[in-house]
C-alpha cells in the first residue's frame, strides 16, 4: 500500500527541505493576505453598506457569485505562476551542482526523481489551494454557487497546474538559468493556448467564408483550460450563455490536460535518464561542436588570449551570445514564432483588416507585454547568476569600481533585450511606412520602451544585489511590477467605487500605465484626427501627449536610477 515507489527518497527530501524553507511560510501568508484583502474590498463594493435589510439580503447571491469568481480566477492564475517559477530550477540545480550522476549510482531511478520534485512542488501548491477551499464552501451559503462550479474549477486549476509544472520541469533540464525557463514557458503557453485557437477560428473563416459559431468556438477551445474556466464562469452567472458543452464536458478536459503532462513527464524521465548516466560516467559535456573538436584534436592552435580595452564588465556583458549556447534550436523556435506571426498578418490582409484601430493595439499590447516579460525577468539574473556560479567574489577582488559593475551588467541587460523589442519597433515602422500608423508613433514607443526598460532593468539590478537566488530575485521584480501596475490600480478602483470618491486620481494614475500609454498612443496615431484619449486628462493633441510621456519617462527613470543607485549599496553585502 506504500507509494514509496512512485516518489521514492527524493519526496520525502524535498519535504523536508521545503518544511524549512522560510519563502514557503511567507508565500503562503501573502497568499492569504492578499486574498484577504481582495475579498475585503470586493465584498464591500459587491453589497453597500446601508439601506435596509431587504436589499442587502436580495444582493448576497449576487455578491456569493462575484466572489466565487474571483477567489477562483485568482487562484486559477496565482497556482499556476507559482507553479512555473517553483519548478523552473527543479532539474537544472541538480545538473548544475553535479548531482544528478551520484543519484543514478543509487537505487533511485529517473522516474522516481522527476514524479518526486514535481510531487513535492505540487503539495505546496495544493496546501495553497487548499487555504482557499472553506472560503469557497462558506460563500455558498449566500446562493447562487452551484457546488458543481466549485469542484470543476478546482479540478480544471489543478490540471492546468499540473501542466505547467510539468512543462517547466521538462525545460529546466535543457537550461541551468531559471529565467530561460521561465520564458520558454510563458512563450509555450502563449502559443499552445492563446495564438494556435485564434489561428484555428481565422482558418477556418478563411475556408468557410463563416466565423465560427458558439459550438466550434467551444469545441475550438475545449482543450484549451483559460477558455473552459471562462465558459465555467459564465455559465455559473448566466447558466443560458455559451460556451455549455465545454462547461458541462469539464472531466474529459482533465483527462485531455493529464494525458498531456503525462507524456510532458515520460519525455522527461527519458531525458534526465540520459543526462544523468552521462554525468554518472564523467561526459559533463557532449563536444560537438567544431571548436571543441578541434581543441581536442590540436591543443597547439588554441588562440591566445586578447586583451581587453574599455570597462571588462561591460565587454563581457557585450560579448556573450544572445541566443546562449544552443544557437540552432533557438533559431528554429524563432523562426517558427516568426511564422506564426506572418500567419497572423497574412489572415488579417487577406481579411482587410489591417488598418483598423483594434488590430493595431492587439499587436502592440502584446508586443509590449512580450518585451516587458523579458525585461523584467532578465536584470533580476544579473547578480545572482554570479553569486549561484560562485564567480561573484572573485569579481568583487578586482579593482573594478561598483558602478562599472552595474552599468556593464546594465549594459548586458539592454543588449539582450533591445531584439525582443524589435517585435514591437518592426510592426509600428512597418505600418507607418505603409501609412496605416502615422510616423509620430515611433517616437511615442521610444520613449515608452526608454523608460521600462531603465525602471525595470534598476529594480532587476537591485533584487539581484538583494537575494541570493535567481528565483527569489525574478519573483520580486515581477511582483513590484504586478503592485504597481495592477494591484495598486485595482484597489484604487474598488475604493472608489465604495465611498463613491472622485475618480480622477484613478484616471491620472491610468494615464502612467504602460499599456495604457501604449494603447493611447497607437490609437491616436493610427486614426487621421491626431487626437489622443486619455483617462485622466481626456483629449489631446500630438505636442500635449508627448509632453506628458516625456514626463512620465523623467519620472520613471529617475525612480530607475534611484534603485540603482540602492542597488550599488548592496554590491557588496550578501556576497556568499
Amino acid at each position: 500500500m506504500s507509494l514509496s515507489w512512485l516518489t521514492g527518497p527524493i519526496f520525502e527530501k524535498e519535504l523536508r527541505v521545503s518544511s524549512r524553507r522560510r519563502r514557503n511560510y511567507v508565500l503562503r501568508f501573502a497568499y492569504l493576505a492578499l486574498l484577504t484583502g481582495f475579498l475585503a474590498l470586493f465584498w464591500l463594493q459587491a453589497v453597500q453598506i446601508g439601506g435596509g435589510n431587504l436589499n442587502q439580503v436580495s444582493r448576497m447571491a449576487e455578491a456569493g457569485k462575484g466572489i466565487t469568481s474571483f477567489v477562483i480566477w485568482f487562484q486559477f492564475i496565482a497556482t499556476q505562476i507559482i507553479a512555473l517559477i517553483m519548478l523552473s530550477n527543479s532539474i537544472s540545480d541538480e545538473v548544475y551542482n553535479r548531482t544528478l550522476g551520484l543519484l543514478m549510482t543509487t537505487p533511485i531511478n529517473s522516474f522516481q526523481i522527476v514524479i518526486g520534485k514535481l510531487l513535492s512542488k505540487l503539495l505546496q501548491i495544493i496546501l495553497i489551494l487548499g487555504i482557499s477551499l472553506p472560503l469557497l464552501a462558506i460563500i455558498r451559503v449566500f446562493g447562487g454557487v452551484p457546488w458543481i462550479y466549485v469542484v470543476s474549477s478546482l479540478c480544471v486549476t489543478l490540471t492546468a497546474v499540473i501542466f505547467v509544472g510539468s512543462l517547466s520541469l521538462f525545460f529546466s533540464v535543457f537550461s541551468r538559468r531559471a529565467y530561460v525557463v521561465i520564458i520558454v514557458v510563458i512563450l509555450t503557453l502563449f502559443v499552445v493556448f492563446g495564438l494556435l485557437p485564434w489561428l484555428s477560428g481565422f482558418l477556418y473563416f478563411f475556408v468557410t467564408g463563416n466565423w465560427p459559431g458558439p459550438r466550434l468556438t467551444a469545441a475550438i477551445f475545449f482543450p484549451n483550460p483559460y477558455g473552459v474556466m471562462t465558459y465555467s464562469t459564465a455559465m455559473m452567472i448566466s447558466p443560458m450563455g455559451a460556451g455549455g458543452m465545454a462547461a458541462r464536458l469539464w472531466p474529459v478536459h482533465c483527462g485531455i490536460m493529464l494525458a498531456a503532462s503525462s507524456a510532458i513527464l515520460f519525455l522527461s524521465v527519458c531525458v534526465v535518464r540520459k543526462v544523468a548516466l552521462r554525468q554518472a560516467t564523467g561526459q559533463t559535456a557532449v563536444r560537438s561542436s567544431k571548436k571543441a573538436r578541434t581543441l581536442s584534436e590540436s591543443p597547439s592552435k588554441v588562440a591566445p588570449p586578447r586583451r581587453v580595452a574599455g570597462p571588462v564588465v561591460m565587454w563581457k556583458e557585450l560579448r556573450t551570445p544572445v541566443l546562449g549556447r544552443r544557437k540552432i534550436r533557438m533559431i528554429i523556435a524563432i523562426g517558427i514564432g516568426l511564422i506564426l506571426l506572418g500567419i497572423t498578418y497574412a489572415l488579417g490582409w487577406f481579411e482587410n483588416v489591417l488598418d483598423e484601430k483594434s488590430v493595431h493595439m492587439a499587436y502592440v499590447i502584446i508586443f509590449t507585454a512580450i518585451g516587458m516579460l523579458f525585461t523584467t525577468i532578465l536584470p533580476a539574473t544579473c547578480i545572482t547568476s554570479e553569486k549561484e556560479s560562485q564567480a561573484w567574489p572573485l569579481l568583487l577582488a578586482t579593482t573594478l569600481s561598483d558602478w562599472q559593475i552595474l552599468f556593464g551588467k546594465f549594459a548586458g541587460v539592454v543588449r539582450r533585450c533591445m531584439p525582443i523589442w524589435c517585435l514591437l519597433f518592426g510592426h509600428i515602422i512597418v505600418f507607418s511606412l505603409v501609412g496605416y500608423i502615422h510616423p509620430v508613433a515611433i517616437v511615442h514607443f521610444g520613449i515608452l520602451v526608454a523608460w521600462i526598460v531603465v525602471f525595470l532593468s534598476g529594480t532587476g539590478l537591485y533584487f539581484s544585489t538583494r537575494f541570493k537566488h535567481t528565483t527569489t530575485a525574478v519573483i520580486a521584480n515581477f511582483a513590484l511590477a504586478g503592485v504597481i501596475w495592477a494591484l495598486v490600480p485595482i484597489v484604487m478602483l474598488m475604493i472608489v467605487g465604495i465611498t463613491q470618491g472622485d475618480i480622477d486620481l484613478v484616471s491620472g494614475l491610468m494615464d502612467t500605465h504602460p499599456f495604457f500609454q501604449a494603447g493611447v498612443a497607437v490609437i491616436g496615431a493610427t486614426g487621421s484626427s491626431g487626437i489622443y484619449y486619455w483617462p485622466g486628462m481626456e483629449s489631446s493633441d500630438v505636442a500635449e501627449s508627448t509632453i506628458w510621456m516625456l514626463a512620465c519617462m523623467v519620472g520613471y527613470m529617475l525612480i530607475g536610477w534611484l534603485f540603482m543607485w540602492r542597488a550599488k549599496y548592496r554590491l557588496r553585502r550578501n556576497i556568499f
